[in-house]
């Protein structure tokens, strides 16, 4: 905050094993590093879904001129936009990834992961759900989630590996709400502003 965002230093800030990813309990899940690093002005937040929104997000990254966080997973990383036709990591752009008539999911890093899968579940129960992927949490895609929810009537999710206090989530909902947009209902699905047992903890 002192040192690199208040200068504007070209630093970038990449963290591992964000939200509930970590093996090492509940004292180590970070839930709410998105909530303080939002706070920050002029900081940008990154929070890719997998290996291909890594490997293309970092050298755009480099190339920005400002300070970034981005959040990594680590070890073997999975594979899943490389299925998505045409699908490109674009600094401040959400990307949609399939439609729906029925509901439409916005999500960020491993959720994003979990909204396909749930998505095609959902498909063979005839429910239409779309896939709105946010790697860029700061500056948010704005234009594209409202373009997204205004006049399609249909159930919005937001769902993040991240307390559901400061997350994408209330971002979303801040920019529907300043937008005049309002979906047919809206449903956070993060983590709860709460310090879970161990044994409590959900299973992304």
């Amino acid at each position: 905050h002192q040192v690199i965002a208040d200068e504007n230093l070209n630093v970038k800030i990449c963290c591992a094993l964000p939200g509930l990813t970590t093996g090492y309990g509940p004292s180590h899940a970070a839930i709410e590093d998105i909530a303080m690093m939002r706070g920050v002005p002029g900081l940008t937040i990154v929070d890719p879904c997998d290996a291909l929104d890594i490997e293309q997000a970092v050298p755009q990254i480099a190339e920005h001129k400002g300070p970034v966080y981005m959040r990594l997973l680590r070890g073997q990383v999975p594979l899943v936009l490389d299925e998505i036709e045409g699908y490109r990591f674009e600094l401040g752009k959400a990307k949609l990834l399939r439609d729906g008539a029925d509901v439409l999911v916005i999500s960020s890093g491993l959720m994003t992961m979990r909204a396909l899968e749930a998505a095609g579940d959902l498909a063979q129960q005839k429910l239409g759900v779309a896939v709105l992927h946010c790697p860029t949490i700061k500056p948010l895609d704005e234009t594209t989630i409202v373009e997204s929810v205004r006049y399609k009537h249909r159930l919005v999710v937001v769902a993040e590996n991240h307390s559901v206090v400061g997350g994408l989530g209330e971002a979303v909902a801040s920019t529907l709400l300043r937008h005049r947009v309002q979906p047919a209902g809206f449903q956070l699905a993060g983590l709860p502003d709460a310090f879970l047992d161990a044994g409590a903890l959900p299973t992304l």
